[in-house]
């Protein structure tokens, strides 16, 4: 069973979450706590898991390592891969605080983890993956690798309008902030994007003519500790 939900651009999300960052609500710690939680439904009871995540330079790379850091926090075996060397700080140190192991790209197996996470580029970015980040993710198409959960946007999709190139890995999952992107649903995105999970932040979007089927909405996770 699908649900059916209004789609919106990058700009019009991004203009939508101004007011509550303005007031200080800390949306990436919400959604990083909702990411974590549907990364633990994927994995289920799967014992000792092993999670890779692909973390690039931005806010969405923050975004997976405050997930990462909660998976750490549970007992998962989480490894984080820098895509561009560098990383949103205090994700970062979050994520090491509570246990994630920080790895290079060189000797990587990627086939040894249960789950990737791919937290490469945002909404923000437009265009292909370029150096290191390119390379890491055309290694890992030339191997069987693991199911990957991408997070907002599969790294490399036009949020807008769906395009990419073929250094993208495709998602088993995409979990989706605010409300599904417009691209997820044209061009290229369909084929890579997967199922579509929306993490509800109860932003105040516009009336929008675009809609998508979406697996399931989710509400945003707290950004208080348990």
């Amino acid at each position: 069973m699908t649900v059916t939900v209004s789609a919106y651009t990058a700009e019009q999300v991004r203009a939508a979450e101004r007011p509550l960052l303005d007031a200080g609500e800390p949306l990436m710690l919400r959604a990083s706590a909702a990411l974590a939680t549907v990364i633990a439904d994927v994995l289920g009871d799967r014992p000792h898991p092993r999670v890779l995540v692909l973390a690039g330079r931005g806010d969405n790379g923050g975004d997976a390592l405050y997930a990462a850091e909660r998976l750490a926090e549970s007992g998962m075996d989480v490894d984080a891969l820098l895509t561009s060397g560098d990383a949103h700080v205090s994700a970062l140190a979050a994520a090491m605080s509570a246990g994630v192991r920080r790895i290079e790209s060189d000797g990587l197996d990627a086939t040894e983890y249960d789950l990737i996470v791919d937290g490469i580029l945002g909404i923000g970015a437009r265009g292909a993956l370029r150096g290191a980040a390119r390379a890491i993710v055309g290694a890992m198409l030339a191997a069987e690798i693991p199911p990957v959960i991408a997070v907002d946007v599969p790294s490399g999709v036009n949020p807008d309008d769906g395009t990419a190139d073929e250094a993208v890995l495709p998602a088993a999952l995409t979990v989706t902030f605010a409300a599904p992107k417009i691209g997820l649903g044209r061009a290229e995105g369909p084929r890579l994007t997967g199922e579509i999970v929306v993490v509800d932040l109860g932003l105040e979007l516009p009336e929008s003519d675009v809609r998508l089927d979406v697996a399931r909405v989710v509400g945003g996770g707290s950004s208080q500790r348990a």
